[in-house]
């Protein structure tokens, strides 16, 4: 019996700009995580290990800091003859869907030729601003048997920030309500940004709906298409019940790593059987030097610690010098925290310097400073601070 056709649509042209200075010059999904991976690998190493060869990745915003991590495709075994990776970026053309898309149903409208052209038999779209691990073509498998127009993954989420979301209503796996990021959620079950679509009901009912929203646009897939699929009777859920973790936000990207420093780290990085890829350079090992202390913390290659690290993620290339503290904080490639500073409970973008006895963030909220920013020798950085500061509109 022949496999299921499957095509991947990877969304990865959105600013995200709840990041706030982590996305100011990169795309959301070329943001690193956990010291060597960029959020894009969860979704493309899903694909990988479903044993999925198609797969299109949509650009827009910073796409340039995504095209060197992509590359070929190789790290995910997307390099190949026929079919593999295919980067969509934006396109001019004398069609009323040439031009650049105005949220993810806009997106996906714009493409509908292309994937009709591709004939698959199931479109799974997928966002790439979470870190789980999920079985696509079981999600796939599923849904093809069970006669739905679109299939929602869905998890639980905090009731505090369920209004962040798509939030379902279910009866069994039928998904009898569905609410785009209401005020006031009915429940805590969201969608994750996981959809396996049939494919041309799907792009009939956006053709429709096109025309009947006019000016107004499709904007986002939860604010027209899902709510319809919803009132027909042609949706249903399949629940995730391992880890995912949206990292929308500082405090959640900040909250995801301290996640992944406990003894029992939520998602296996290393799992055999299903590993997360990526894309890096070679790098030498990692120098702990004498002196040096390193306390329940991520230390990626590259990195030279003489001073004490604990709670915290150093990328690739980072440098604590001696008498230095870095303490429930992540740092990005190349940053530096120079001989007797202090930074706690705080995101540095890539090739910061913190200067000499300088601090930089403690006890409450999560600072964050932007790529190459330097903070001066002696300089005081409160506790929630941006540096550079954001431009007041």
């Amino acid at each position: 019996m022949a496999l299921p056709k499957i095509l991947v649509l990877v969304l990865a042209g959105g600013q995200g700009g709840r990041l706030e200075l982590l996305t100011e010059t990169r795309a959301k999904p070329a943001v690193p995580f956990a010291g060597v991976y960029r959020l894009i690998d969860f979704p493309l190493s899903n694909c990988e290990h479903s044993q999925i060869p198609d797969v299109w990745v949509s650009v827009q915003y910073q796409p340039m800091s995504l095209s060197q991590h992509l590359a070929n495709g190789r790290p995910w075994d997307l390099d190949r003859t026929t079919g593999g990776l295919m980067v969509l970026p934006p396109f001019q053309a004398p069609s009323e869907r040439a031009g650049f898309t105005a949220g993810t149903a806009d997106g996906l409208w714009r493409q509908a030729q292309l994937i009709r052209d591709f004939a698959p038999d199931a479109l799974v779209v997928v966002s790439s601003d979470a870190v789980y691990k999920l079985d696509y073509r079981a999600v796939v498998d599923e849904h093809l048997g069970s006669g739905a127009e679109v299939t929602m993954v869905t998890t639980d989420v905090a009731a505090d920030d369920a209004s962040r979301y798509g939030i379902v209503q279910t009866d069994g796996d039928r998904v009898t309500d569905y609410a785009y990021k209401p005020d006031e959620p009915a429940t805590t079950t969201a969608t994750n940004e996981v959809f396996v679509f049939s494919p041309t009901p799907t792009l009939d009912r956006l053709e429709a709906l096109d025309d009947e929203v006019g000016e107004e646009g499709l904007e986002d897939l939860g604010t027209h298409l899902l709510p319809a699929q919803t009132r027909d009777g042609v949706a249903r859920a399949h629940r995730l019940n391992s880890y995912w973790r949206d990292v929308g936000t500082v405090e959640a990207y900040w909250q995801a790593h301290q996640d992944f420093l406990s003894p029992e780290p939520p998602i296996d990085l290393d799992e055999p059987a299903w590993p997360v890829h990526t894309r890096g350079g070679r790098r030498s090992a990692a120098r702990v030097l004498h002196g040096a202390v390193v306390e329940g913390s991520l230390i990626s290659g590259g990195t030279r610690v003489a001073g004490r690290v604990s709670g915290s993620v150093l990328s690739p290339g980072v440098v604590v010098e001696e008498g230095a503290t870095v303490v429930d904080s992540v740092l990005l490639p190349g940053a530096r925290v120079r001989a007797g500073a202090t930074v706690t409970r705080t995101v540095l973008d890539d090739d910061v310097v913190v200067g000499r006895s300088a601090t930089v963030g403690g006890d409450g909220d999560i600072t964050l400073v932007g790529r190459r920013a330097q903070v001066e020798d002696g300089a005081e950085l409160a506790a929630g601070a941006r540096l550079p500061e954001p431009e007041r509109s």
